[in-house]
């Protein structure tokens, strides 16, 4: 009686899911959101499980909005390393919020320099973890990591050494007052002595002056994508107004902040599956 009605459940005999593949199905259940695929699809039937058990739905892992309402970094890095476990070495994107030193290490090691993008906003990595385990992200177009308060121009200089292939950096910080506008190159100068294949920059409410963003438009030379809205010591002098104007798109230091940054937008372009 209970196989009969499993088979109800998958539509075994004629109804939904009949004689899908576990590749199939995982195509299906990826919409949904990662916590409500775990929660869920499993308790359905058989060939359901398997197919979620499986790598072939953990290509993608998009767990922010689910870390967000957590906002406990041990439960996101435990979380995270399950997940992650799952994918069995077809993970290409991960987006997670507040993300630990643990869960970072355990990505990394794991994916092995096949992650495409990593989107982790407000996480707690330190520079030495970075420095640790950058070398496993060498494949990384995409990364995201905004309000991550203990990555100084230190880690992100060995992000853009290692990870050559970097074409999207979003590194919007918390806003800060004119009174706080003491000026600070290194971030900016990192930035444009090792990430020169960048296409699209964010670096929302940096401290950096008209010299660090100078020197990225001279050695960043694909961007295309320039957004510095409040970094109040940029004044645009002299002709690096012009150069900025010249992108096909940037957004100054002085536009109304209306946009809330997120670690999803606009990065599908960077983000081809083919190419691995």
């Amino acid at each position: 009686m209970e196989e009969k009605e499993e088979k109800r459940r998958c539509g075994v005999g004629g109804g939904w899911g009949e004689g899908m593949s576990p590749e199939i199905l995982a195509l299906i259940f990826v919409r949904m959101a990662a916590d409500e695929m775990v929660r869920t699809v499993p308790f359905v039937c058989r060939a359901w499980r398997e197919a979620v058990v499986g790598p072939y739905c953990w290509g993608e892992i998009d767990v922010e909005a689910w870390c967000r309402r957590v906002n406990r970094s041990d439960l996101i890095d435990a979380a995270v390393r399950r997940l992650v476990r799952r994918s069995r070495g077809f993970l290409r994107r991960l987006s997670a919020y507040r993300l630990g030193n643990s869960g970072f290490s355990f990505v990394a090691a794991f994916t092995a320099g096949f992650l495409r993008v990593l989107q982790i906003p407000l996480s707690e990595v330190t520079d030495q973890t970075v420095e640790k385990h950058v070398k496993s992200l060498s494949g990384l177009t995409v990364l995201d990591i905004s309000n991550c308060m203990n990555i100084t121009p230190k880690g992100i200089a060995m992000i853009g050494r290692h990870c050559k292939s970097l074409v999207q950096l979003k590194r919007n910080m918390p806003p800060w007052e004119p009174s706080q506008s003491k000026i600070d190159e290194d971030e900016a100068l990192a930035v444009a002595d090792t990430m020169p294949k960048l296409e699209h920059l964010e670096l929302a409410y940096g401290r950096f002056s008209d010299h660090g963003l100078e020197a990225i438009l001279t050695k960043c030379t694909a961007l295309c994508n320039l957004d510095i809205l409040g970094c109040l010591n940029v004044t645009l002098k002299y002709d690096i107004e012009a150069k900025c104007l010249s992108l096909p798109f940037f957004r100054d230091p002085w536009e109304d902040d209306d946009l809330e940054y997120s670690s999803s937008s606009g990065d599908d372009a960077y983000y081809d599956d083919s190419s691995s």
